[in-house]
């Protein structure tokens, strides 16, 4: 079984909801990076999605896109996104994740790219602008070795959704609102039934709701609908006021509206 899918089990069979921190590599600064990510999973995160910078990061809002320009700045290779991805398994058990877009795997190389991945210890991949109808052509020749998670959004048909499910590896990332990542005050009841649908036509996959994720509030209100929960843009806006201890605090209260 999938590492991804065997620590989400596990948490669920302790009456506890999953959480997946996202991190842009190389931010806010390279030489804190380490430290910080080290940090966070030491507060709580369960699984560590690695952002791989790029320059047009389509699906992400403006506090993510910041996030990946600043990197870029700070010269941030993929070469040196893979070197943190072996650090962080180095000392860490939890599953690591690498997100990004298509492009990024073409320049590399897709052979280079997933033997890389595989010897810097990554565990998956959410490669958000790869759809479903282009996922065979697009992951053709990897192996079995990295799971490829998909993702599902609100305008997602039941039909669809069931084909995602049956494709998906590790788990399935709902995309909780239309549109790109962000901070939201809190979510209606079309978002509810939304993911009450969603959550219900899963058969093979575990679910996480990412997009809009920032509060323990949200997670308390989505928690009958989902296994787990992925936080990204409120995690790296705390970063961006280069204060650590406020984002384990952010952590450690996302962590305990899992467990209650």
């Amino acid at each position: 079984m999938s590492k991804i899918k065997n620590t989400i089990e596990q948490i669920n069979n302790d009456g506890k909801k999953a959480l997946s921190v996202f991190l842009t590599s190389g931010f806010p600064t390279i030489d804190k990076f380490l430290d910080n990510t080290n940090r966070i999973i030491e507060a709580g995160a369960d699984l560590i999605e690695l952002g791989m910078p790029f320059s047009d990061p389509l699906a992400d809002g403006g506090v993510i896109q910041q996030s990946s320009q600043i990197a870029l700045q700070n010269g941030i290779t993929q070469k040196q996104t893979f070197q943190f991805a072996e650090q962080i398994k180095k000392h860490n058990k939890t599953p690591l994740i690498l997100m990004g877009y298509a492009n990024t795997i073409l320049q590399y190389g897709k052979e280079q790219f997933e033997q890389d991945a595989i010897n810097a210890g990554v565990d998956g991949l959410i490669i958000p602008d790869v759809p479903l109808e282009e996922f065979d052509d697009f992951f053709f020749p990897f192996s079995t070795k990295l799971d490829k998670i998909l993702l599902t959004t609100p305008t997602s048909s039941k039909k669809r959704i069931i084909e995602l499910d049956q494709k998906s590896e590790g788990f399935l990332y709902c995309v909780s609102v239309s549109g790109t990542t962000g901070v939201r005050e809190g979510f209606d009841n079309k978002v509810t039934q939304n993911l009450e649908t969603t959550y219900k036509a899963l058969s093979k996959n575990k679910m996480l709701v990412g997009f809009g994720i920032s509060t323990p509030e949200n997670i308390k209100q989505l928690s009958p609908f989902a296994d787990g929960f992925i936080v990204g843009s409120a995690v790296i806006k705390s970063l961006q006021n280069e204060s650590i201890d406020e984002t384990i605090n952010l952590i450690k209260s996302l962590k305990q509206a899992c467990v209650e």
